[in-house]
């Protein structure tokens, strides 16, 4: 038998390398260069088209910790990106002319693994698709018929998340507009007059991210950057995300000027999404600007704000627990497209869906890592997160299972890092 793997970017290598190493032919896809991108400029697989950071190397560091659990598993990619890594202090970067090479190198060499350069345009069983927020029109239709007509966006709009811990809650009320729903669904922090005339006139003049041509955005009304609509007038974000009617402050019983919205984006309360927040502001800038705003003065991004073009599918909607489809679960998804944001996740979800096809191969189930795990724990989040509000996310941190006992800010990074450690050694070894 042979397995189809479409896409040669890092989930779709990782995926194939975990297959093939496991003794399944596998036959990977890669359209480029019969079929460029506007973002590839050259033809060798895993290219990087964005930036050469791997991210923190920090056990600590969510994205360290992922690189822990990707090394247990022998991720072929991170191999390649610590042989050709270049100084940038904790973090891991790479050449990234050396990087794509070596990948290509080993997938090419591989005796299990055939690259053909054409478009997949079918969805096949058994497969791994992993190609990318630069899915082709014609993949792109397929996965829509097989998934649903909702199942595929083309566009990201996300707003920040911050970490629960960080907030300072005495600046801070819960209540649901006009009385609605779960009173403690959503935290609000109250501005003054003079602080909204702050915050808008330092949200007005922040500096905007410049991404490359092919995601220029003409926006839709309904889904502007929030600095946007600072620039439209001053009282626009009142009349918008940031409108106090139906909010009133509990200490005076009166509305306040101006309010945000922070709405809880998991049970325990750990992460917390800035509602309505998307932007294009850079990352220094979002910390600046969204911390003027009443309890976010020392707030922890879990997620900064973007906007740009990306297609993914809503995997809580569509995709089974381990991404694969409900009614076939020799095919699975992986990478960017399932709704992951960043390298190490886009390896870890290769890497996991090729170790689980081979297993489902072998008529094994498939099997994930517990949710006090970074990989467990993003799993969890693309599992459980709502439907009707899903946007992609990044390792944080946030994701894992709160800790049983009350911990320092001081101690609990550390007391998450060991438990996860020994959580995903016991899972490994149950393999």
């Amino acid at each position: 038998m042979i397995v189809t793997v479409a896409g040669g970017g890092l989930a779709g290598c990782e995926a194939a390398w975990a297959l093939a190493e496991r003794g399944v032919r596998v036959r990977l896809h890669e359209m480029r260069p019969v079929v460029p991108t506007p973002a590839h400029h050259t033809d060798r697989l895993a290219e990087l088209v964005c930036s050469n950071s791997f991210k923190s190397t920090e056990l600590t560091n969510a994205h360290g910790l992922l690189k822990a659990e990707l090394r247990d598993l022998g991720s072929l990619l991170l191999a390649c990106a610590e042989a050709t890594a270049v100084p940038a202090g904790a973090a891991l970067a790479v050449d990234r002319t050396l990087f794509s090479e070596r990948v290509h190198q080993f997938i090419n060499g591989h005796p299990n693994i055939t690259v053909v350069r054409e478009e997949a345009i079918e969805i096949p069983t058994p497969a791994v698709i992993a190609t990318g927020p630069l899915t082709s029109p014609r993949l792109a239709a397929a996965i829509t018929a097989r998934l649903g007509s909702a199942a595929l966006a083309f566009f990201d709009a996300i707003a920040p998340i911050v970490a629960g811990d960080s907030l300072d809650h005495s600046r801070l009320y819960a209540r649901s507009r006009y009385g609605k729903g779960g009173g403690q669904d959503y935290l609000n922090a109250p501005l003054t007059v003079a602080e909204y005339a702050v915050f808008v006139a330092a949200l007005a003049t922040a500096q905007q991210h410049d991404g490359h041509e092919f995601e220029r955005i003409t926006y839709f009304e309904g889904c502007l950057p929030i600095e946007e609509m600072a620039r439209r007038g001053a009282e626009t974000l009142r009349f918008g995300p940031m409108k106090p009617v139906g909010l009133p402050d509990p200490g005076s019983g009166r509305e306040p000027h101006a309010v945000l919205q922070l709405r809880r984006e998991d049970r325990a309360g750990q992460m917390w999404n800035l509602v309505g927040f998307q932007t294009r502001l850079k990352i220094p800038e979002q910390r600046r600007v969204f911390g003027l705003i009443p309890g976010l003065g020392a707030a922890e991004f879990l997620r900064y704000g973007s906007i740009h073009r990306n297609a993914y599918i809503n995997t809580p909607a569509s995709l089974s627990s381990a991404l694969a489809v409900k009614d076939d679960d020799c095919v699975f998804f992986a990478g960017q497209l399932t709704g992951v944001e960043g390298y190490t996740e886009s390896l870890g979800t290769g890497l996991l869906a090729g170790i689980n096809l081979a297993r489902r191969l072998r008529d094994l189930p498939a099997t994930l890592p517990p949710p006090t795990t970074m990989l467990g724990g993003l799993y969890r989040y693309l599992r459980e997160a709502d439907p009707s509000n899903f946007q992609p996310m990044n390792a944080n941190l946030g994701l894992l299972d709160p800790l049983p006992a009350r911990e320092t800010r001081a101690t609990k990074k550390a007391a998450l890092v060991a438990r996860a450690r020994a959580d995903f050694a016991s899972w490994r070894n149950s393999l």
